[in-house]
């Protein structure tokens, strides 16, 4: 019983902030209607990502598109490729498909 809540005030002051050694981060993907939050190693390759939010949404992964900063992001990019953060958010767009002509 006397081990409950004696948690030191300072539990996680030893801790670095987010510095470049980070072994995981956290992201964000959104469509603008739903948000999922992943907690991903930095050399995770963000494929297995784009999988799994596809997998919960529902979505095609082959008619999604995925931006970081504006920029389309491939199936072999990881965090580091990226030079991604801790709270980055990754944007999902309905790819647009061209009509019969």
């Amino acid at each position: 019983m006397s081990d409950a809540g004696q948690q030191s005030p300072n539990g996680n002051a030893d801790m670095p902030p987010a510095a470049g050694g980070t072994e995981h981060l956290n992201i964000k993907v959104t469509d603008g209607n739903n948000e999922v939050f992943f907690k991903i190693k930095r050399s995770t390759k963000l494929e297995k990502l784009m999988k799994a939010f596809c997998e919960r949404q529902g979505k095609d992964l082959r008619s999604a598109r995925f931006l970081f900063d504006g920029t389309k992001v491939q199936v072999t990019d990881t965090p580091d490729t990226l030079d991604m953060a801790d709270g980055d958010s990754i944007e999902v767009h309905q790819e647009q498909i061209g009509g019969a002509a």
